[in-house]
C-alpha cells in the first residue's frame, strides 16, 4: 500500500475512536446534556400485580395523573433500597435545619427560585454547547461552568490573612 492509503486508514481509525463515546456500563455524570440515551436506574420500580374489579361497573373515572396500582411509588421504592419511607412525607422544616434556614432567608426568600434556576441553568448550558463538536472529548461541565467557579485555596488564604476577623476551619491541603 502506498503511503497515502495508510495515512488516510490510521487518520479514519483515529477519527472512529475519538467518536466512540463512552464504554458500554460507564455513565458521564459530567456531561452536559441532559439525555444520555439510558434509561435511569432508579426511575425504574416495579408496579404492585393488576387486579381484576368484581364488577366493571364501579370501576371510578379516571383520574389524571394517579395511579391506581402503584399509590405510593416512591415510598414503595425507599422501602425496596432498606430506607425508612416514612422519612418522606413532607413535615416542614426539620428541627436540625432551622437556624440554617432562618439564616439563608434572612434578607428574603424569592418564591420560584428552584424553577427559576433550573430554566436559567437549561439556558445557560443551550448556549454553552452551540457548535460543541470536538474530535477530541473533555469535560464539557468544566468548561462550561470555568467561569463560575470558585478558587477555594485562593479564597482560604484571603481569609486567613492577619488582620482578618474570619475564624476558619482546618481546611484539605492544595491538590497537587
Amino acid at each position: 500500500m502506498s503511503g497515502l492509503r495508510i495515512a488516510t486508514l490510521a487518520m479514519i481509525a483515529t477519527t472512529l475512536a475519538a467518536c466512540s463515546g463512552i464504554r458500554d456500563g460507564e455513565t458521564n455524570l459530567r456531561d452536559v446534556n441532559d439525555y444520555r440515551g439510558t434509561p435511569e436506574e432508579f426511575g425504574i420500580v416495579p408496579n404492585r400485580p393488576l387486579q381484576m374489579p368484581q364488577s366493571f361497573a364501579q370501576l371510578p373515572a379516571p383520574t389524571e395523573g394517579a395511579n391506581r396500582a402503584d399509590l405510593t411509588p416512591l415510598q414503595d421504592a425507599v422501602a425496596a433500597l432498606g430506607g425508612d419511607p416514612s422519612r418522606m412525607a413532607v413535615t416542614g422544616i426539620p428541627a436540625g435545619d432551622t437556624a440554617l434556614v432562618a439564616a439563608a432567608g434572612r434578607r428574603g426568600v424569592a418564591a420560584g427560585i428552584r424553577r427559576e434556576l433550573a430554566v436559567d441553568d437549561a439556558a445557560f448550558r443551550r448556549r454553552k454547547s452551540i457548535l460543541n463538536f470536538k474530535i477530541v472529548r473533555d469535560d464539557e461541565y468544566n468548561r462550561a461552568y470555568r467561569g463560575q467557579s470558585l478558587d477555594a485555596q485562593g479564597w482560604l488564604q484571603r481569609v486567613r490573612r492577619p488582620g482578618t476577623s474570619i475564624r476558619t476551619p482546618s481546611a484539605p491541603p492544595p491538590a497537587r
